[in-house]
């Protein structure tokens, strides 16, 4: 009896190594983000209204710089483009929970976003920069003369870590767009947003003509995210030297203005 037990262990043994033997190269196929974007046939981008970066046109399209390139790298995938509006407070799980493939939306590199995420290199310069009523803007010539003001941020932002680092009063909002409208309706006395977002919504024959950027509070560079340890990030960094060789990453910064803020590639 024993030795009939003996066997039975150790045939069990044998088949759990087997089951984990088979589970480890079923995993090892999984971690390629790669080859499930492509067997899926999308590429789910996570983003936000934030102009000139990825916003609607007239028709209900996503355009932008961002979404432009966003498309033309699906395209260069063989796989259909999906953007999706995500909050950005979340925008990590929404990677490890695979309802995005990517952060594609004027995302500041920052600590908090290199070592959760697999970045690509950086594309775009920026800075997080201060908007004010344009009366009022004479009376705030400096970060020191702001530090009674109230300000309208977006939540999880770059813009919401330079204020809270200053130790200024905020009130998060849910995207950038929103903190502006907050300064526009009075109910918050300045924002902080992206410098190229400002350049395209703030001054005159913009969205906001009575609106105006003033200080910049950093310098910061742009990059795109997919979920840690994605092998997409070097398919993307491929795709942006060769876009940038051949023109065409100028070509759709042009259409948005932001050619100046391009690094090379």
């Amino acid at each position: 009896m024993k030795k009939i037990l003996a066997v039975i262990l150790f045939l069990a043994m044998l088949l759990a190594l087997a089951a984990c033997g088979g589970s480890g190269a079923g995993d090892a196929a999984d971690e390629s983000d790669l080859a499930y974007v492509k067997d899926k046939g999308t590429l789910v981008v996570g983003i936000t209204e934030f102009e000139p970066m990825d916003y609607k046109d007239a028709d209900g399209n996503w355009i932008g710089f961002d979404a432009d390139m966003a498309a033309a790298f699906a395209e260069s995938l063989g796989v259909e483009v999906e953007f999706q509006e995500i909050s950005w407070d979340y925008k990590t799980q929404e990677l490890d929970n695979k309802s995005i493939d990517v952060v594609w939306n004027g995302m500041t590199l920052t600590d908090e976003v290199t070592t959760s995420m697999e970045c690509s290199n950086p594309y775009c310069q920026n800075a997080q920069t201060i908007i004010l009523p344009a009366d009022k803007a004479a009376d705030y010539a400096t970060v020191e003369d702001m530090k009674d003001l109230t300000f309208a941020v977006e939540a999880g932002s770059a813009g919401k870590a330079e204020v809270e680092a200053l130790g200024y009063t905020f009130t998060e909002m849910e995207t950038q767009a929103a903190a502006l409208m907050e300064v526009a309706a009075g109910t918050s006395d300045a924002a902080v947003i992206d410098l190229l977002m400002a350049a395209a919504m703030v001054g005159e024959g913009t969205s906001y003509p009575d609106l105006v950027n003033t200080v910049n509070l950093n310098s910061e560079q742009y990059g795109v995210g997919f979920r840690k340890g994605s092998d997409l990030a070097a398919a993307l960094n491929d795709f942006f030297a060769a876009s940038y060789a051949d023109g065409s990453m100028q070509a759709i910064a042009e259409t948005y203005g932001v050619q100046a803020a391009l690094i090379e590639q």
